[in-house]
């Protein structure tokens, strides 16, 4: 049987772990999203040499688990005088992490937007930067919407390993009252159920989401794909 009063009385301090969470997964987020954008931007337009690089960035950051990038940069960096707190080490790492990701995600969706889109925004006098956000950028978005959301929720759940730079995070809380009293089965309860508080609605939100725009036939152009 479950120890319900030790439940009640440890609500708050998974409150509070949940509130530094999320505002971490956010900053991490936000930030994983605008250099996704950047460099998807660098890729289709096939900038000389930055997108040789950020291609190496793609792939180092693809293939280092976010529990590494941590190490480095809460451990290493203090080794050459760069030391960082514990929570600006979390939201970089998150947003090196992910910046990966949505930058493949983002060019999934440029990719899939016809050539001829972006021709027919230039000739009818659009600049380059018009024509990504006002004829591209949206045809992208509703490509790449599940790829997307799916990122955040992974983004999410890699908030798990922000323990190990100190911060008192859901998993922080539940492996520190594991040691203390040993309600494995309560902790581990009340940690799933806060990651399913801030994870199901996302996931509904972006099956609405996604669900609208097919429904309303928001689909870029196929016409002269790749031509």
């Amino acid at each position: 049987m479950l120890d319900w009063e030790f439940i009640y009385a440890n609500i708050p301090l998974y409150q509070q772990a949940l509130r530094l969470t999320v505002r971490l997964a956010c900053f991490g987020i936000l930030g994983a999203f605008v250099l996704g954008f950047l460099i998807s931007l660098i890729k289709f337009y096939r900038i000389p040499i930055l997108s040789q690089l950020c291609q190496i960035y793609i792939e180092l950051s693809r293939n280092t688990p976010l529990l590494i990038q941590l190490y480095f940069l809460y451990f290493g960096l203090p080794k050459i005088g760069l030391v960082l707190s514990s929570e600006l080490c979390a939201v970089v790492g998150l947003t090196f992490l992910g910046g990966s990701y949505m930058a493949e995600s983002f060019r999934s969706g440029f990719e899939a937007v016809s050539k001829r889109q972006y021709e027919v925004g230039l000739s009818l006098g659009l600049t380059p930067v018009q024509n990504v956000f006002y004829v591209i950028f949206p045809q992208a978005l509703a490509v790449a919407l599940p790829s997307l959301a799916a990122n955040v929720i992974f983004l999410i759940k890699e908030t798990s390993v922000f323990s190990i730079v100190a911060l008192a995070d859901l998993m922080y809380v539940a492996k520190d009252l594991i040691g203390l009293y040993y309600e494995t089965d309560e902790a581990l309860l009340m940690l799933v159920l806060a990651y399913l508080i801030v994870l199901l609605p996302i996931s509904l939100l972006a099956r609405l989401v996604e669900g609208r725009l097919r429904h309303a036939g928001f689909r870029p152009s196929s016409d002269f794909s790749g031509e």
